[in-house]
């Protein structure tokens, strides 16, 4: 098998916060491999298991149970102690009944919330790149590192309602005005608010949108927000 290149572990004092690890217990702490998500945005599967969940003790607890197959993420078993766990991800762990769905809080970028069993099977995914291919299908790439294949018409920012691990796409929620978002990072992270207005990039300034969060409204840059649907989120969020 070939090796991944790149450290297999991190300085502790340089973890993100939201891994929820002890700071002086020990010098390391495992990492994230390259894969799904970004570095800065996901949860090695292991440190998952023992410091977010605690349903560990140990790294070698967390091996014993990865390894055995006992992990899913999306619908497929990850035996990886460095596999990334990023926004929206669906964890199921073996005779554990509780299903975990990654959503960003008003406290951390990342936390783990108990879903119901018949949502295990559905996930919002943003589009963040899409290619034209043959006879006028598209490649569509998403923030957790899939692609699909697809006739589906969908701009960069829309929101995609897929089933997993089918891959198969159930419903297209578009980035326009009328819709309810989600900031996913940022001060405002967790935050879900009535998006007012999309205001299209310039040379200068990225995409933005005009997101009404009660009584304030905010702007803010269009990739850190996905749309969830017209009156209310489409799948559990909270």
């Amino acid at each position: 098998m070939v090796s991944i290149a790149g450290s297999k572990k991190l300085k502790r004092q340089m973890a993100p916060q939201f891994w929820g690890i002890t700071r002086k217990a020990k010098r390391f702490v495992i990492t994230v491999k390259p894969g799904s998500h970004k570095k800065t945005n996901s949860i090695p599967t292991a440190v998952f298991l023992r410091d977010t969940l605690n349903i560990v003790t140990s790294l070698r607890e967390a091996k014993a149970s990865i390894y055995s197959g006992n992990v899913k993420v999306d619908g497929v078993v990850r035996k990886s102690l460095h596999h990334s766990i990023g926004l929206m991800d669906v964890v199921e762990l073996e005779n554990v009944p509780d299903i975990y769905r990654l959503v960003p809080t008003e406290d951390k970028l990342l936390e783990p919330i108990k879903i119901k069993e018949s949502e295990k099977s559905k996930k919002l995914v943003r589009v963040t790149t899409k290619t034209t291919i043959n006879k006028g299908k598209l490649q569509i790439g998403f923030h957790d590192g899939r692609s699909i294949i697809s006739d589906i018409k969908v701009s960069v920012g829309d929101v995609c309602l897929i089933q997993v691990p089918e891959q198969k796409i159930l419903e297209v929620i578009k980035l326009e005005a009328g819709a309810h978002g989600l900031v996913t990072s940022g001060n405002n992270a967790g935050q879900i608010g009535e998006i007012e207005t999309v205001e299209e990039g310039t040379f200068i300034l990225p995409k933005r949108v005009i997101l009404s969060l009660g009584d304030r409204k905010i702007e803010i840059p269009a990739d850190i927000i996905m749309p969830i649907g017209k009156q209310e989120p489409i799948i559990q969020l909270k």
